[in-house]
């Protein structure tokens, strides 16, 4: 019973340690810059953004942005240019803010799924002389990691999908609206083209009465 207590209580004191997610979704026209505050030294930050939709249906090619990553002190860090979706990873090698500015150069608003999550492994220095919780804190640390990157994964693909059923509505109209106006084009060819030969077919009937 000891040895049990002392695992459940290991495993509620990494619970709190559960770091949050920013996930938010802009809308933008030319330029939106998000912070998140990054609280320890060689954390990795798993990040995602997807350009969901934009403002004209009428566009064919699909809508971009760039997005620079800058550090606490200025520093660029990442610089990702004409994207319509990315996901990476880097190791902050500052604790502070960090900045995700996206810059949108087409004259439409975009709606923009941007999602953020910090990878923190805590060390527990009072366990740290027991050689048989090291295995375990290790074990759980991993585990709680591979939660998050699951967790991170299942909305990168959720917001994949959706941008991919908005994009196929888009098309769908566009063949709609196009075989609409091509069919009133034949048509009022056709009309035209009657109105014409009967306008011939009358002159000629006159011509010859005359």
């Amino acid at each position: 019973m000891g040895s049990a207590a002392v695992v459940l209580a290991l495993i509620l004191a990494l619970l709190p340690n559960v770091k949050p997610v920013l996930a938010i979704r802009i809308f933008m026209q030319s330029e939106e810059c998000l912070s998140y505050d990054v609280k320890y030294i060689g954390d990795t930050l798993l990040v995602s953004f997807v350009v969901v939709k934009y403002e004209s249906s009428w566009q064919k090619d699909q809508q971009v942005v760039d997005l620079v990553v800058k550090g606490p002190s200025g520093e660029q860090i990442i610089d990702f240019r004409d994207r319509v979706s990315e996901k990476f990873e880097f190791v902050s090698h500052e604790k502070g803010l960090h900045r995700f500015c996206f810059f949108n150069k087409s004259p439409y608003y975009e709606t923009i799924d941007f999602e953020v999550q910090e990878n923190h492994f805590t060390v527990y220095d009072e366990h740290a002389k027991d050689e048989h919780f090291n295995p375990l804190l290790e074990q759980i640390s991993k585990l709680e990691s591979a939660i998050h990157n699951i967790h991170f994964e299942q909305h990168w693909l959720i917001v994949e999908n959706e941008r991919q059923r908005i994009v196929t509505q888009a098309m769908s109209k566009r063949a709609v609206h196009k075989a609409f106006f091509e069919s009133a084009a034949l048509i009022g060819a056709c009309i035209l083209q009657v109105y014409l030969l009967r306008r011939l077919f009358n002159r000629k009937l006159r011509m010859s009465r005359v």
